[in-house]
């Protein structure tokens, strides 16, 4: 079952439930897809798909923030059960030990000396990451591990 059956079969089961919030933030997601498989003129991948949820998740996250900051308790509750159902259709996100063992796998790889060669490891390291890693905190964790 490819992660767009799933999605629909997901939001059908929850439509039969009465579960207004699921629907609601399935239907956001498979609008999304539905959007970029017209932009792009097919179907979308599963790999895909999941970039995408992983952009409506940071939108999540980000709309937590800023909620929180306005004081609008109930709007970061919402968001954050919108968020908590979004990250039941991504990969598990890696551990800090992970991606510091896949960073420093990537600085030998591209035999990178300092900061100079940032880049480099980066687009050996993102490939590997992609969806389950915030490209800020690669990136952050690169800079870190890179001397100087």
């Amino acid at each position: 079952m490819t992660l767009a059956d799933r999605l629909a079969a997901d939001m059908r089961k929850a439509l039969l439930a009465g579960d207004s919030l699921r629907v609601s933030t399935i239907r956001l997601a498979r609008a999304s897809i539905q959007n970029a498989a017209i932009e792009r003129g097919r179907d979308l991948t599963d790999e895909e798909i999941i970039e995408i949820l992983g952009r409506e998740m940071k939108r999540r996250r980000e709309a937590i923030e800023a909620f929180a900051k306005g004081g609008r308790d109930d709007l970061v509750r919402k968001e954050t059960l919108e968020l908590a159902i979004l990250t039941e259709y991504v990969p598990a996100p890696l551990s800090l030990a992970e991606l510091r063992a896949l960073i420093a796998e990537a600085i030998t790889q591209v035999q990178a000396k300092d900061a100079r060669d940032m880049g480099r490891v980066m687009a050996a390291v993102m490939p590997k990451v992609k969806g389950r890693a915030d490209g800020a905190a690669v990136n952050q964790m690169v800079r870190e591990m890179l001397p100087r």
